[in-house]
Order: structure tokens, then sequence, then C-alpha cells
């Protein structure tokens, strides 16, 4: 359009030698292009004082096993539609593959050990009273901020339909769903019985998608989005909404396993030595999980696929919703998940550790101004670089105590870098199946990411270290940590090692 306009004022016929009527058809084109082009500009300027919206999408336990990461067998149609939106994270990294803690950092933008969560039992007000929250950012600055679901932690499944751990100083409205998945317990399948949050368990449940919790999640969220439309309230919004599958159990209805057919499932299998030269404190094993059948472990992974179709298929709702309400041109969306899982990669199961699979997160932002749309970034990112990002993207001022650094020269240009390294921490529960292990001693892991290694820690190196080449090694399965022809590489690790941890810590 404005090229339009440019163009009509190109068409203005002057001369040096002007007649009466050219000069009057002169005086008129330019009168069109000058009020053309007054419009187009007053259009730009209303856009560019309107509020960007906020729409927060956060899964639970989700992996990349995902359609718009490559992998095969996926069916997330709704995520992969909301990628075209916008960028799409390759290497996205959580700072603890715990729900409490990872929701914990990413909410404040503080690390771990500077929130003081270390454990799904922690509170970040404990240590940080009077921290801004991300929501509590947004309130300072006018807007409507809103939870559905899970943002701070829950315990999944007991505490379905309750406040659990939530942050109230961050909302101004919230709602807890309830489905159906949290109503047949005495129906679930679980390796432990009367367990379902901790151990593997799953249940294809004959049911409608809207009657589970996260189909709940979704109606209200449609609700909400019309109830909080800034034609009404005349203020911009800021919704999260919390989706508790995949989660344990995997509950969901039939035509969600249907999608993923055992048959096209391929379990992976612990590889014969493929421990050896892993340390002890790195194995969060879990009881009667290394011991599962190729026919157990399809049956399961099934599940949990089924479990993450079912997310998508309500993620997609409260897309159509969105567009439905003229609100997409106006809304940042951004899709994460607070931690990796693993399905049996190196005999491990669901989370909590130190590798590839437990660390990285799938991660998408849509921003409705951006210029880039459906492409990918292998850019190292960091799940406390969410709150700054949001921040500069709705022109908020972040508060000084945020750690994590803005995204929006990755989303300008995706080949462009924040970071050199991803940093996760977490706390080794391996002694609970290795008695070798001290009970009594809290063993620290400590794990950057870079571009091609990973570097870890346990014990500040008393309880072992790793390295890991993906160049060369995708599946972790050789740990380089002695490796003479790798001392130069080592060495250069342990310094972005050191200071990456430096900057994590407490600055006291």
């Amino acid at each position: 359009m404005r090229k339009m306009a440019q163009h009509l004022i190109s068409l203005v016929p002057f001369s040096v030698n002007r007649t009466p009527i050219s000069s009057a058809l002169a005086i008129c084109w330019l009168c069109i292009a000058v009020c053309y082009w007054a419009h187009l500009m007053a259009d730009d300027l209303d856009a560019a004082l309107t509020p960007k919206n906020v729409l927060l999408l956060v899964t639970d336990d989700c992996n990349c096993d995902l359609s718009i990461y490559g992998h095969a067998t996926a069916k997330t149609p709704n995520i992969d539609r909301l990628a075209e939106r916008g960028v799409r994270f390759g290497k996205a990294y959580c700072q603890y593959p715990v729900c409490n803690p990872s929701r914990s950092s990413f909410m404040t933008s503080l690390y771990p050990d500077q929130t003081g969560v270390l454990t799904n039992a922690g509170n970040f007000r404990n240590k940080n009273p009077n921290v801004v929250t991300l929501a509590q950012m947004f309130r300072n600055h006018g807007y409507i901020a809103a939870r559905i679901g899970k943002i701070y932690h829950y315990g999944v499944p007991t505490q379905i339909g309750t406040d659990g751990a939530d942050d109230l100083a961050s909302w101004d409205t919230r709602f807890n769903p309830r489905g159906i998945d949290r109503e047949v317990h005495d129906r679930i399948n679980t390796l432990e019985p009367g367990k379902f949050g901790g151990t593997l368990s799953w249940l294809k449940l004959p049911s409608k998608p809207e009657q589970h919790t996260d189909g709940i999640a979704a109606t209200e969220a449609c609700r909400l989005l019309q109830e909080l439309h800034p034609d009404k309230t005349q203020r911009p919004f800021f919704l999260a909404v919390g989706f508790y599958r995949p989660h344990t159990p995997y509950v969901a209805p039939p035509e969600h396993f249907d999608l993923h057919p055992r048959s096209q499932i391929n379990p992976v299998m612990e590889k014969p030595g493929d421990r050896d030269d892993i340390p002890l404190a790195a194995l969060h094993d879990r009881p009667k999980q290394r011991e599962l059948t190729v026919a157990q472990r399809k049956e399961i992974i099934q599940a949990y696929y089924a479990s993450i179709s079912l997310m998508d298929q309500q993620l997609g709702r409260v897309l159509d919703a969105l567009d439905e309400l003229d609100l997409t041109k106006d809304t940042v969306v951004v899709f994460i998940s607070d931690h990796g899982y693993h399905l049996g990669q190196h005999g491990l199961w669901q989370k909590g550790d130190l590798f590839e699979g437990s660390c990285r997160v799938p991660m998408i932002i849509a921003d409705p101004s951006g210029k880039q749309r459906g492409v990918a970034t292998n850019s190292l990112v960091e799940l406390v670089d969410l709150y700054p990002t949001l921040a500069e993207l709705c022109n908020v001022n972040a508060p000084d105590h945020v750690k994590g650094k803005s995204l929006v020269p990755v989303l300008g240009d995706p080949e462009k870098s924040v970071r050199d390294t991803a940093l996760t921490v977490t706390v080794s529960r391996a002694h609970r199946m290795h008695p070798e292990l001290p009970k009594d001693k809290r063993i620290m892991g400590y794990s950057i990411r870079t571009e091609r290694y990973r570097y870890t820690e346990w014990g500040d190196g008393g309880f072992g270290r790793e390295l890991y080449d993906y160049k060369t090694d995708p599946e972790e399965l050789t740990n380089l940590i002695d490796s003479e022809s790798h001392r130069s590489i080592r060495e250069e690790l342990k310094s972005l090692f050191n200071q990456a941890k430096r900057m994590a810590l407490p600055s006291s």
C-alpha cells in the first residue's frame, strides 16, 4: 500500500511549462497521493501505539518429539501452524529439568540457585519475597494478567483442580481446570501401584477431548480471550495457559492413541556398554524402568505421544479463538515446555538428569510484527531469556534483576546469537537407586551446552565429569572427558563452564 502511494506521487504531472488544466490535474493528483499517504501513516501509527497482547502456552514434560523438529511419527498439526507464524528454536534449554525449579526460573528470569528452588517442594518467594515475576511485570504496565492451569508448580495429578504452588501475586484472575482424567486413578496402568506422577503411568480412556483437564483449560482460554478482548477492556492482556499433558499419567481418548500405531513405534533400547563411562551421579534411574520389555515400551510411548496429540489439539482450539476474535495481529504467542523428557535413552525415562533429552525443550515465538515467519534458528537460548524478550517485544521495561538475554535480535535474524552457552543444573537423585552414592550429601550437577559440545560436572567434579561431541556422537554414547585428543576443547569448555556457573550463582 505504501508503494502504491509512492507510485501515485510519482505520477503527478509536474512540468516546467504547465497549462492551467495540467496544473489543476497535478494539484488533484498530489492531493490524492498526500491523503492516501496520510491514511497509511495513521494506520502505521495506530499499530505502533497499540500494545501487544501476550499468549503464553506452556506444556508439561514435553520433549522435542514433534513434527517441527523432524520426528517421523509425531502428529502435532497445531504446533506446526504456530511455527509457521514465527521462529522455531532448535537449541532451547531449560535451567533445571524438573517442573517447579524450571517454572520458578523462567517466570522470574533467575537461575535455580538464585531462586532457591532446587526441588519440587521449594518456593521462590522464600528467598526472593519481592521479586517481580514475568506476569507481574505486565500487570505493573497496565496489562490484565490471567492464568489457566499449570504455570507455576502443581503436583500432577493429585493437585489438578487446585491452585497448587501458584504465585497469587502474579495474576488478576486464575482458573484451575479439573477434567475426567483426574477422576479415573483407579483405572490407570502404573509401574508402581498407587503412584501416578513420578512413575510411568497411562490409560486409554473412552471420552471426549473436551472432558479432559486440557480440554477444559482450552475452553476457558477461548472464553477468556473474549472477555479480555482489548476492545472491551481497553487494556492489553497477558494470558498464560498451562497444559498438563503429556505429564504422567498419560491419559487420552482412543482417537489420539489411534494416531500412533504401536507398529510404527521403534523404542530406544539401552545399548551395551553405553553407561560404562557415565558417572553414577548422572544416572537418575527410577524403579522398574530399565527392565521394561519392548512391548511395554511401545505401549507406554504410544500413550505419551497420544497425550501430546491431545495437548496439541487443545492448543489448536486456543489458536482458532485468537484468529476468530481478530487478536492474532496484536498478540505475541509463545509455546514452550518446562523441560525435556526421556523415553529410554541411556536406560533413562522421564526427567531430572543432564543429558540432551532432558534439558532441551521445544520453543516457538510468533511476533505479529516480526518479519521472520516459518523459520528456524539454532541459536543457543535459555528459558530465562523469555522474560526480557517479551518485555522488549511489548515495549515494556524489564526489572533490573532479570538474568536472561533478549532474543529479539535472533527473531529479526535467525543467524544471530545472543549467548555462547546454555546452562542447566540439577540435584542428583541417583542415590535413590544406587546405594554407592551418599544419601546425606547433596550432589549438584551443572552442565553447559555449546553449539557442538556438552560439558557437565557432578559435585564440582568430585562425582564425575562428562564431555560429549554432538557432531560426531549425537546419542551421547562416548564420554570424552579423559580423551587426550580433546584436552584443548576440555580446557576451553571448562572456562566457559566456570563463567556460566558464576553468572547463575547468587550474587552474595
